[in-house]
């Protein structure tokens, strides 16, 4: 999809629109005979966040400078605020796994993870009705299946979070909303409660986090995992970043004004807004390069969130 740089010691294995994965060289080549996937092989894999920046399905130009530093120094300050929830980090310093040096130019960018069997979910949590939520309750009065009271308005806080998963699709394929008893037939009923009762508590004090800092964590959505070697299920991906969440400005959202500056998101709804205004979305047709403006905007927005929640600790 895109072309990913070469790191001494590393194999790149796969990019994807916004990162792009790698293990250790020994474990892609010491097996000449091996066809499988070099994650199914790998104690570890290293994931680094470039600056990309992507929206309605396509790469755009230029990249956003900083994001992808900004995305993974949020990423690795909200696992330290969860310290009872199992993570995927891995340490080069463990002994065990005779890793090659992380190259100090991507560093900052760079994750180290423990594999893990991935379940074929997103765990959606929303605390408010927006975005495609609030189609979804416009049109049948629900979400995910989840029967919401009548009168709700765009923006407003729900009677509690709710957990509305969604299907991993394979690569090329949209994913898709599903139900709460669809997730059971996917993963089983252990595990699907597993995975909702975690979604729900990490939210939970997420939201409490970010209040504290004059944010509102509006919506998430969590990816996890089995660990292979205890089957323990496992936070994994990014976590409460500017690309997998919705964060407003708590003063902003309570003082009454237009809802473009009430819900005003820290990501890169300006991206969204801007591209949605200039370019049809036509299939065939490359989506036009992002003006200056807009990439210094959404730089600053990100790294407005960075700023807000990791500078009170």
């Amino acid at each position: 999809m895109t072309d990913a740089r070469e790191l001494p010691g590393w194999t790149h294995v796969y990019s994807g629109k916004v990162r792009d994965l790698y293990v250790p060289a020994t474990t892609a080549d010491d097996d000449d005979s091996w066809t499988g996937d070099p994650l199914a092989r790998s104690r570890v894999v290293l994931v680094v966040a470039s600056d990309r920046v992507s929206a309605f399905d396509r790469v755009l130009e230029p990249a956003i400078p900083g994001k992808g530093a900004m995305l993974t120094r949020l990423t690795h300050w909200w696992f330290t605020q969860l310290p009872e929830v199992p993570n995927h980090l891995a340490y080069a310093e463990d002994d065990r796994l005779d890793l090659p040096a992380i190259p100090a130019e991507i560093a900052d960018r760079a994750t180290l993870c423990r594999t893990l069997d991935m379940f074929p979910i997103e765990c959606v949590v929303r605390g408010f009705i927006t975005g495609g939520g609030w189609k979804e309750y416009q049109a049948t009065g629900a979400i995910g299946g989840i029967p919401l009271p009548e009168g709700l308005q765009d923006g407003d806080r729900l009677p509690e979070p709710i957990f509305t998963p969604a299907w991993k699709a394979p690569l090329g394929e949209h994913d898709e909303n599903i139900s709460y008893e669809r997730t059971i037939e996917l993963v089983g009923e252990t595990v699907a409660g597993q995975l909702r009762e975690l979604s729900l508590e990490i939210f939970a004090h997420a939201s409490t986090i970010a209040e504290s800092r004059g944010l509102i964590l509006a919506d998430t959505k969590f990816e996890f995992g089995a660990d292979r070697d205890t089957g323990i299920v496992t936070l994994a991906d990014e976590v409460l970043t500017s690309d997998s969440s919705r964060y407003w400005d708590l003063e902003a959202y309570l003082s009454g004004a237009t809802p473009a500056v009430r819900m005003a998101s820290f990501d890169k709804q300006i991206v969204r807004d801007w591209l949605a205004a200039n370019w049809d979305q036509t299939a065939f047709e490359e989506p036009p390069t992002l003006p200056h403006e807009i990439v210094e905007r959404t730089a600053e927005r990100y790294r407005t969130l960075v700023e807000r929640l990791t500078s009170a600790s």
